[in-house]
């Protein structure tokens, strides 16, 4: 999903919300409440790819580790690759990488 494609006062108004958060149980607590246990589980996931992709580690490795779909895997490795720098944005700040 493109940027563009979400209306941005709304949006703006989520991130400032989650900005608001000061604990992992204040943000357990928001994320349990926002989103259904399969929503939450799909970002769970894909956070999980990611840390396994900067890492190296070989698409079908990941799969059978995670029981993700490889669709799922290729598109983490292209917003990873090519996206707004997210993934390795935190990465960095919570020392998982240090390219």
């Amino acid at each position: 999903m493109k940027r563009e494609q979400i209306d941005k006062a709304h949006a703006e108004d989520l991130y400032a919300a989650i900005l608001q958060l000061q604990t992992v149980e204040e943000v357990e607590s928001f994320f349990f409440d926002l989103c259904t246990p399969a929503e939450l589980e799909g970002l769970v996931d894909r956070w999980r790819v990611a840390q396994m992709l900067v890492r190296k580690m070989p698409y079908r490795q990941i799969a059978a580790e995670t029981n993700v779909s490889t669709a799922t895997i290729v598109r983490v490795a292209r917003f990873l690759n090519n996206g707004n720098d997210g993934y390795r944005k935190i990465m960095r700040r919570l020392g998982k990488i240090e390219d």
